[in-house]
């Protein structure tokens, strides 16, 4: 018996492996919430095919090269700047602002120089999956 549960063990586990990286909890969240909010413009990809791309008087930006083009360092803050619409220096207005539909659960969240700031779950949650739309 214990051999069995012992092979099915090292099936199940290179399994999970050659499926490659399971999926966070907060990548899950942040995939439905993309799949509402950013598909229509950014594609299913990310790579600004959604539906309505054509449409719009601004491109929507390649989200799946955004880590190749700061040096292959996904550039976190930038991204939950433009998400959220905090006015400064990097939200350019150019897509909706989509702070007030983000409202909800409260996180710490801690800038890689190691600010700790409370940000909404949902905003983390859709970085989360943006960055998992990189190419490599």
């Amino acid at each position: 018996m214990r051999i069995l549960l012992g092979i099915f063990g090292v099936a199940a586990l290179v399994g999970v492996v050659a499926c490659g990286e399971m999926e966070t909890e907060s990548e899950r969240r942040g995939k439905d919430l993309y799949t509402s909010f950013c598909v229509s413009c950014h594609g299913v990809r990310g790579v600004a095919d959604g539906p309505l791309a054509q449409s719009l008087p601004v491109a929507p930006a390649d989200l799946s090269q955004l880590s190749a083009s700061n040096d292959g360092v996904f550039p976190t803050e930038r991204v939950m700047v433009q998400v959220f619409g905090y006015p400064g220096k990097f939200h350019q207005g150019l897509m909706p602002e989509f702070g007030p539909l983000l409202e909800g659960e409260q996180v710490e969240w801690v800038s890689p120089s190691g600010e700790k700031t409370l940000t909404p779950r949902a905003l983390l949650d859709i970085v989360a999956y943006v960055k998992t739309l990189q190419e490599t």
